[in-house]
């Protein structure tokens, strides 16, 4: 026992349940979907991501659906049911225009972006309006292409890197968009860094020709959080010149680089010369800590939506995707999802949870407004929020260089003396959660009577998630 638990420093983390700090908006940070098959949900998934409670998902309309097959006629089958599969978790959804139609594109180039028709292509945008965002109000933000920089590499047939091009691409979309459901939120270009282009330039024009930009989106992949609160704060300064009208800002996609090992960014893993995916990394509890870490980061620096990327494991199927992209991109693809898996899923493949699904669980037990609070170690990231009924507090020990099992000591001023309820739940190697419920399962739950202040310690091992709430007992 000495060497495990009394050898262990000791931090102390200070929450005053009487000094707000204003709300605690965590439901702006949530999931993304998609882009590697045309497969619903399973049901187990969509009962796991419901009782998350998310408002909003992000998914990819990718030309595998077919909805436009030849010219003047509509299958709207496969998309159909994807679309209610995500309707059924109780969000709505924001949809990356990815379609390519073969009528209106008929050669097979990502650098091709201008249909042979215009007024075609924006009667079949119209049309898919109509039916996800009218006729099935699902979709209430559309965004014009995902990862325009990149093309095929970022999953979808579309390579804009051009801002005039991509001003172009986007004018021509959004025009049937707001004719034919005007309370539409448009944007884009879900570019791969807030500093590429086409964004830099987009935001540009937009500014000086009054187009209309309801949000940016940009995407980050790295197991630094500070990286992903620095795209937020980037965002912000290339947005000023629209004072008061600001467009939102959404990170449609965003995940730990959980795979490369090349750019040195990754600390747990040696550089090598290829990338690791083996099923052993799936459940690591760092995952859920660099998340977590940089959902704290992320609602401090004011960030309107966040969408980790993704919801659940799929294979890749080469022929959905053969008519539409180069062998080139289909190998990428095949590669990424079948031979060398990112495994980014909170679900994974065969539905299975993985310990960062719970990380969005804990953030459902916040209450709805911050309350001040403070760490002894730069390491240990939190949140401490209030309700009715007590306070929530959120606690993260991770660090890029230096993270360490350490004992926590939290001291709580409490306006409010009385018989509580403690109870602390953590994500670890130990896995303590139920597959069966997909419920996290306490590792301590105990009466306690608290005064003015009240102190308790819990254990947080390095890159680990830890919530502890001390509300009235029932």
């Amino acid at each position: 026992m000495s060497s495990t638990y009394l050898g262990l420093p000791v931090r102390g983390v200070r929450v005053d349940l009487n000094a707000p700090q204003g709300p605690c908006e965590w439901w702006r940070h949530t999931l993304g979907h998609g882009g590697i098959n045309t497969h619903p949900l399973p049901q187990h998934v969509v009962n796991g991501v419901k009782k998350l409670q998310p408002r909003l998902i992000r998914i990819f309309i990718q030309e595998a659906f077919k909805v436009y097959p030849e010219h003047g006629r509509f299958d709207w089958a496969l998309l159909d049911a994807y679309m209610a599969s995500f309707a059924a978790t109780g969000a709505k959804v924001v949809a990356s225009i990815d379609i390519k139609p073969a009528p209106l594109f008929p050669e097979i180039d990502h650098t091709i972006w201008m249909p042979n028709d215009v007024e075609e292509w924006q009667q079949v945008i119209a049309a898919m309006v109509h039916r996800y965002s009218v006729e099935n109000p699902i979709v209430t933000y559309w965004e014009i292409g995902n990862e325009t920089d990149i093309g095929e590499d970022g999953g979808t047939p579309y390579l804009i890197p051009d801002p005039d091009d991509y001003m172009a691409f986007y004018k021509m979309t959004i025009k049937p968009i707001l004719e034919v459901f005007p309370d539409a939120k448009v944007g884009g270009p879900a570019s791969c860094w807030i500093d590429n282009q086409p964004l830099v330039g987009f935001v540009e024009r937009c500014l000086e020709e009054g187009v209309r930009l309801d949000f940016i989106s940009w995407h980050r992949y790295n197991n630094n959080p500070d990286m992903h609160v620095l795209g937020v704060e980037k965002a912000k300064k290339r947005l000023e010149g629209f004072g008061d009208h600001r467009p939102e800002m959404l990170y449609t996609e965003w995940a730990p680089n959980f795979m490369s090992v090349k750019d040195g960014l990754d600390r747990h893993q040696a550089l090598h010369n290829q990338n690791i995916a083996i099923q052993e990394t799936a459940s690591e509890p760092y995952r859920a800590a660099i998340i977590a870490a940089s959902i704290i980061g992320m609602l401090g620096a004011g960030l309107d939506w966040s969408f980790y990327y993704h919801i659940w494991d799929q294979c890749f199927y080469p022929d959905e995707f053969r008519s539409f992209y180069s062998e080139r991109g289909l190998g990428l693809m095949y590669e990424h999802w079948n031979e060398v898996p990112h495994r980014f899923g909170v679900f994974g493949v065969d539905g299975e949870v993985r310990p960062h699904y719970f990380v969005y669980q804990m953030l459902t037990h916040l209450g709805p407004e911050t309350i001040a609070a403070e760490s002894d170690d730069p390491a240990v990231r939190l949140l401490a929020t209030r309700g009715e009924d007590g306070a929530s507090i959120l606690l993260v020990n991770y660090d890029l260089s230096a993270t360490r099992d350490q004992i926590i000591q939290l001291c709580f001023q409490d306006p409010d003396p009385g018989e509580k309820l403690l109870t602390v739940y953590r994500i670890d190697k130990d896995q303590n959660w139920s597959e069966e419920t997909l419920e996290l399962q306490p590792v301590e739950r105990r009466t306690v009577v608290t005064m003015d202040e009240y102190r308790c310690q819990v254990l947080l091992p390095a890159n680990s998630v830890v919530l502890v709430k001390l509300v009235k007992k029932a």
